[in-house]
């Protein structure tokens, strides 16, 4: 590699984006109005993701996965997320829900629950968030009780992306109430396991075609070998987690920014008042360059992110949470101008900009409100 090559993504990244791009367009995009309007889950972005073997890039290769690198995964959510944000919660909430068997779980555990993620025949979730436990998710009321070889768990999550599709939950309970957070433990629950359920679907201001539902337990008995690490390691996986993938909702966060400008800057070349195209106005072009820079700015953070989860730099929690709260901000800020650019029209569900718009907002306040970001940030300032 030579100095120049340093910072942009290798020829493969490039060939990776040009391929989903392609798809994105071709399979997702057309859908994207209808599954918002219906609110219903995406299941042609699924079904070409899957074909494409695009669902779940990250699991590794030993289990059947494609291997892909953080960075590849970051394109491939980007992409995504450029034409349908509910879709792009796909590949990046199989990352989320699954990254936990990958950095803590038994070898017995990671090829039982990683072969079928990456074949394409289970969705995989997180469960950590409880209608009393958000941002304080130690305060967790989620009990797991041992009973021999057994544990058995009661307790509700709440706000659990793609709940009732996804075969495979990652839940986080309470194992021992005295210890606060060195007191959960996580576990690998299936949709199957009797006493599992899932409360109606959320009625969401964006994200309308990913269901969010809350998951009940009610005394669910699960083998002792499907806890991830050992007893009390859950809360610490959790936190683990996110540093990695804050950075996939920093991904869709830049790809719902781009699909945004990419549209207004169309637009505004064919729009024409006071006898001219509107993108010969001044005015019009300002608010382009801001969008575009911000939108380069959030890239770079991504990317550089993205780079730091693949090596496990030392400050990666900071990058991570640096990522996913500016992005998420660049996407409220650019979908609100590219809604402001197309004018009344922008302000209708004839153009996708309001549906962009909508769905930037839930980046600012999943995997971590931006104000839990800057805490974050705070403490673990480089």
């Amino acid at each position: 590699m030579s100095d120049f090559d340093l910072y942009r993504p290798a020829e493969e990244h490039d060939m990776l984006r040009e391929t989903v791009r392609a798809l994105a367009e071709a399979k997702i995009g057309p859908h994207a109005a209808e599954v918002d309007e219906q609110g219903r889950f995406p299941q042609e972005a699924r079904d070409a993701l899957t074909a494409a073997d695009l669902h779940a890039v990250h699991v590794p290769e030993n289990y059947g996965g494609a291997g892909a690198d953080a960075l590849a995964t970051v394109i491939v959510i980007e992409e995504v997320a450029r034409v349908c944000a509910s879709s792009s919660l796909i590949p990046a909430v199989n990352k989320l829900g699954s990254l936990p068997v990958i950095l803590s779980g038994s070898e017995e555990l990671k090829a039982k629950y990683l072969g079928p993620l990456a074949k394409g025949d289970a969705m995989f979730s997180y469960a950590l968030s409880e209608p009393d436990a958000g941002s304080d998710a130690a305060g967790m009321k989620t009990k797991a009780v041992r009973d021999g070889d057994f544990w058995v768990l009661n307790g509700v999550k709440r706000w659990i992306t793609n709940a009732g599709v996804s075969e495979y939950y990652t839940v986080m309970a309470v194992t021992d109430p005295e210890k606060r957070s060195k007191g959960i433990s996580a576990f690998v629950v299936e949709k199957g396991d009797e006493g599992v359920s899932f409360g109606a679907p959320e009625k969401k201001l964006g994200i309308k075609g990913s269901p969010t539902r809350e998951v009940y337990f009610d005394n669910v008995r699960i083998p002792a070998d499907r806890m991830i690490g050992a007893e009390g390691t859950g809360f610490a996986t959790a936190m683990k987690t996110l540093d990695h993938t804050r950075i996939t909702i920093a991904a869709q966060a830049l790809g719902i920014a781009q699909g945004a400008l990419d549209y207004a800057k169309g637009y505004v070349q064919e729009r024409k008042q006071f006898g001219k195209a509107i993108a010969d106005f001044q005015g019009i072009q300002f608010m382009l360059a801001d969008m575009a820079m911000k939108i380069s700015a959030a890239r770079a953070l991504t990317y550089q992110a993205a780079a730091a989860s693949e090596r496990g730099d030392a400050d990666l929690t900071y990058q991570g949470a640096a990522a996913k709260c500016f992005a998420s901000d660049v996407a409220m800020e650019v979908t609100t101008d590219a809604v402001q650019l197309l004018g009344g029209y922008g302000y209708t569900r004839d153009y996708p900009v309001e549906r962009m718009m909508r769905d930037a907002k839930i980046t600012q306040i999943y995997e971590g409100t931006n104000q839990v970001q800057r805490i974050v940030m705070a403490r673990n300032l480089p």
